[in-house]
């Protein structure tokens, strides 16, 4: 049995809010907890140190650890003689946030967006007369969705220190869009 680590308090208020906001993204507040403290962490932890030191039953969080993995958050690290799984996270945000764009894009906007195609080919073919704004409604949709898909496609290809830079432009680029 691994000792249980004493979080400072700062990092459990941390915890526990990005387990909050984690269910607020749809994402399981265990499974946000779990990431919160592989990232303060900063240090590969084995599963049972986890469940340990968030309270939380070994197999909620060997089950976080997969989902975080397929969302490639975590990794899994072996360690000279250790037998045990540890995993870790990225420590650099804007990594963490490419990734997330990455995932985000694959998981949601492009089938999304192949519905919408579908969509409009069926309206094309098969004009709603009960709902004249379908097709209109649908394209603008399609267009925004388009427009979402490339600007996570360019993000995700920009590195974190470039992304970073663009963050930094801030209102400049707002102004020149004004």
């Amino acid at each position: 049995m691994t000792e249980i680590m004493e979080l400072p308090p700062t990092a459990q208020s941390f915890i526990v809010h990005w387990g909050e906001m984690g269910t607020k993204w749809g994402i399981n507040r265990s499974v946000a907890q779990i990431h919160a403290l592989l990232y303060l962490v900063a240090r590969p932890l084995p599963a049972d140190e986890i469940a340990e030191t968030l309270a939380i039953a070994r197999s909620n969080v060997s089950t976080g650890l997969r989902e975080l993995q397929g969302w490639s958050l975590v990794r899994v690290i072996q360690s000279l003689g250790d037998r045990r799984d540890h995993f870790e996270t990225q420590g650099d945000v804007w990594e963490l946030f490419r990734i997330l764009i990455r995932e985000r894009k694959r998981r949601e906007l492009e089938p999304t967006l192949e519905v919408l195609r579908a969509c409009k080919d069926q309206v094309r073919d098969a004009p709603h007369s009960g709902f004249p704004q379908l097709e209109s409604r649908l394209t603008a949709m399609s267009e925004f969705m388009e427009a979402a898909n490339s600007w996570g496609e360019r993000a995700s290809r920009l590195s974190p220190k470039s992304l970073k830079r663009l963050s930094q432009l801030g209102d400049a680029i707002f102004k020149l869009a004004e």
